[in-house]
């Protein structure tokens, strides 16, 4: 799987997410610009060690990254609104899910562009206005994962 993060500004959320891709194997996209240097000791800290073992890219800008994405690549916009809850979705090994701005979610025009495969998560709660950026990524991957039946999972 693609995890593809838009413009994150929260050094911990993104470790966190780094922190998950190295645990699934799972490649990380991070589209500029960001909100922090990755420097920064609360990505470290997230992170902890496991930078070294993630498969992560660095893009100056959404137009290079989607530049760069393989003929018929799948792009999966999770961000409230969408018409189809994320479990609704038939997800494949190579897809991309992609996530926004923890303050603003994804730009507009990109969920438009990608209305068809506009993913949300259920809310249930009208006062609550977002989920953690990481915990979702955690929902939306698991469940893709689940679908592919696991593969690659080492001995319990």
């Amino acid at each position: 799987m693609n995890i593809v993060l838009v413009e994150p500004e929260i050094p911990p959320n993104t470790g966190n997410v780094a922190r998950l891709c190295a645990a699934t194997h799972s490649a990380l996209h991070l589209v500029g610009p960001l909100g922090f240097r990755l420097g920064d000791r609360e990505l470290k800290r997230a992170g902890m060690d496991y930078w070294q073992q993630v498969d992560w890219q660095l893009w100056e800008e959404w137009a290079a990254f989607a530049a760069a994405l393989p003929a018929g690549a799948r792009l999966w916009m999770v961000e409230q609104g969408g018409a189809k809850r994320y479990d609704e979705a038939e997800f494949e090994p190579d897809d991309f899910l992609v996530f926004g701005r923890e303050t603003a979610g994804l730009p507009k025009g990109l969920l438009e562009d990608h209305a068809d495969s506009w993913l949300r998560i259920p809310m249930f709660n009208a006062g609550a206005r977002s989920l953690n950026m990481a915990n979702c990524v955690s929902l939306v991957l698991y469940e893709a994962l689940r679908q592919q039946g696991f593969s690659g999972e080492l001995d319990a």
